[in-house]
């Protein structure tokens, strides 16, 4: 994991503003991409509504800076934009103070559970289409055989969405009081990762199968942004976490439990095409 331009909203006075903006982004291998914001308040929302993942406010009076992170986010991140700050204060000869937004739950750990809970409702998924296509042959043999499994997914999506929900909420109180969304979340997970192994597996028989595996797993896990967010990747495994099932669901928790629901759009666009998208392949 390497810092790759983590959005850092800058607070100063207007001169001095500038030249922080400019430092910050002229830092050697570009690990921050520091943009102006004209108030503690605008930054503090730029945070919590994932605009950025931190935000340093610079005082102009004294020698002690504030850095505002949200670890909920992904502690990865907030720990290397502390690292960063810290290293760039000690050469000013300053000191930073780190104020924590929003941590994550005290059943949370380390902020892992979005990741692990998305990645069974994922393989969850998967391997039911794969057990079906194991029991009946991969390739239905006509459409009404091909809606009765897609009839069976769904059920399984709902039950497994809020299972998913009663573990990681009343059971182990790891993402608690979002029991209901975390259950639609992962009822639609659920119904992207089936339907899309049910089309492939139609399509291509065995080899849709593996091809499930490489895209959920062999791609999906590591640029799901779960243990390391996309600021920490390198350009390939960023650029496509959000495009596949486990960084979509993972994004949609995070920001669902965490941050009311902001950023989230795109992730439940991304699920919903590859629940749409796989049954329509199936079916057709």
């Amino acid at each position: 994991p390497v810092p790759h331009r983590i959005p850092v909203a800058v607070v100063a006075p207007q001169q001095a503003s500038a030249q922080i903006v400019a430092q910050l982004n002229a830092l050697d291998g570009e690990p921050v991409r520091a943009t102006a914001a004209s108030s503690e308040a605008v930054a503090r929302d730029w945070v919590m509504t994932r605009r950025t993942d931190a935000a340093f406010l610079f005082n102009p009076k004294g020698t002690e800076d504030t850095l505002l992170v949200a670890s909920a986010g992904g502690p990865s991140v907030s720990q290397t934009a502390t690292q960063i700050a810290q290293k760039i204060e000690a050469s000013e000869k300053r000191r930073i103070t780190v104020t924590d937004l929003r941590a994550p739950n005290s059943g949370d750990g380390r902020g892992m559970t979005s990741f692990y809970l998305v990645l069974g409702w994922v393989i969850g998924g998967y391997l039911t289409a794969t057990i079906m296509g194991m029991a009946s042959g991969s390739r239905p043999a006509n459409r009404h055989r091909t809606l009765i499994r897609l009839a069976v997914l769904v059920p399984y999506a709902v039950v497994s969405g809020l299972a998913g929900a009663l573990i990681v909420g009343p059971v182990f109180d790891a993402l608690g009081g979002h029991f209901w969304a975390l259950s639609a979340i992962g009822t639609l997970t659920v119904l992207a990762s089936a339907a899309t192994a049910l089309a492939l597996q139609t399509l291509l028989g065995l080899v849709g199968t593996a091809l499930v595996i490489v895209l959920f797993v062999v791609l999906g896990n590591p640029s799901s942004g779960g243990v390391y967010p996309a600021p920490l990747l390198p350009a390939f495994w960023s650029a496509i976490g959000h495009a596949l099932p486990p960084g979509a669901g993972t994004t949609l928790v995070r920001n669902t439990v965490y941050f009311s629901g902001h950023a989230t759009g795109s992730a439940l666009w991304v699920l919903g095409a590859y629940a749409v998208g796989g049954a329509l392949l199936a079916w057709g």
